[in-house]
């Protein structure tokens, strides 16, 4: 068991929500998948083993620019999907590593260390009984552990059953941390797998003592919003909107189905999808207006999305430094700027051919 004292004087996540907006970065699966780090299909986090320093990189580069959430990268780090590649036995080292990596990274900021569960792909409504004793299994090691190794709070993310997410809030709850319980529409955009409507499933979750209920992943921002519009009208405590940066539509409404050229662009193909940094920074400042709590992006995220975010909630990070500023650009700047390149003297917009320096 890990012996990490937390800090006391740190606020946690209720009292930081209750101050204003608190941004997430998520998305560690798909970049370390780019970055070539683990594999597309399997998804599993191998990478926190295998290269934990990669984790670690990663971790540091959403801190400057702005993340308030380290988030253990412990999504698929669960029995069913380890089997799944054959290293079950190292469930127990995956998880704690990437607890610790997450919370060792929040200590160098002013970030709060979150434990992660997420959909189980074992649930099954028509047998809730022995699933979801499956399931709470599952749950109750993950959440065990992320205590034992000094999370500050838990997100249960990207579930598309009530029963199953209800689940995932008894067993934080029972650990006695703030839960942030988010909902992914992955095969409809008005209602779960087990046949509630989003809002009504939010409702049950806000009743059952969910700190902050909402959405994340498979939806882009322009897809999202409208069902965050009445998800804010629908409850009372605190929102959650993590979209993935990827531009969906109502026919192609999540990641998944999205296409370019006539053919599936998920997982591999999506590049041409991606949202700018400024489309991202326009939706972070539309769910702040809205009322939206916790704000995040998902699968997709890069720093400079996270970045953008962070300064359209109002924000200068470290990462700042380095924001663009085209004025000190050669051919688009304002600034005077001169640069030598063989005879060629460049001064503003202006190239001007010199003989003698």
């Amino acid at each position: 068991m890990s012996k990490i004292q937390k800090n006391i004087n740190k606020l946690g996540l209720l009292e930081r929500l209750e101050k204003g907006p608190v941004l997430c970065a998520e998305g560690y699966l798909f970049e370390l998948e780019r970055r070539g780090y683990l594999k597309a299909g399997a998804f599993v986090p191998e990478v926190v083993l295998d290269y934990p320093d990669a984790v670690r990189e990663l971790h540091r580069e959403f801190l400057r620019c702005g993340s308030d959430v380290m988030e253990a990268f412990t999504y698929y780090a669960h029995r069913e999907k380890l089997r799944t590649i054959g290293r079950e036995d190292e469930l127990e080292p995956m998880n704690r590593q990437a607890l610790r990596i997450a919370r060792e990274v929040a200590a160098e900021g002013n970030a709060l260390g979150a434990g992660n569960i997420c959909n189980t792909w074992v649930y099954d409504p028509e047998n809730k009984e022995e699933s979801g004793k499956a399931v709470r299994a599952m749950y109750e090691e993950q959440v065990r552990w992320a205590v034992e190794e000094g999370a500050d709070f838990i997100i249960a993310e990207t579930i598309s059953y009530l029963g199953e997410a209800l689940i995932a809030l008894e067993v934080i709850k029972a650990f006695k941390l703030p839960a942030v319980i988010m909902f992914a529409t992955t095969r409809s955009l008005t209602q779960s797998k087990d046949g509630y409507e989003w809002i009504e499933a939010c409702k049950v979750l806000e009743a059952a003592g969910a700190d902050v209920v909402g959405f994340n992943c498979q939806a882009g921002p322009d897809t999202l919003m409208p069902l965050l519009k009445k998800l804010r009208k629908a409850v009372k405590c605190y929102t959650a909107a993590l979209p993935v940066p990827y531009h969906t539509t109502k026919e192609h409404f999540a990641m998944w189905n999205l296409q370019y050229k006539n053919k599936n662009a998920f997982p591999t193909a999506l590049d041409p999808l991606l949202c700018t940094r400024d489309e991202m920074a326009s939706f972070a400042k539309d769910a702040k207006e809205l009322g939206i709590n916790f704000i995040g992006i998902c699968c997709g995220a890069g720093p400079h999305h996270v970045r953008a975010m962070a300064e359209a909630l109002g924000r200068t990070v470290p990462a700042s430094k380095y924001s663009p500023d085209m004025s000190q650009h050669g051919h688009y700047g304002s600034k005077k700027v001169v640069k030598k390149h063989e005879d060629t003297i460049i001064v503003g917009k202006k190239r001007k051919v010199v003989k003698d320096r």
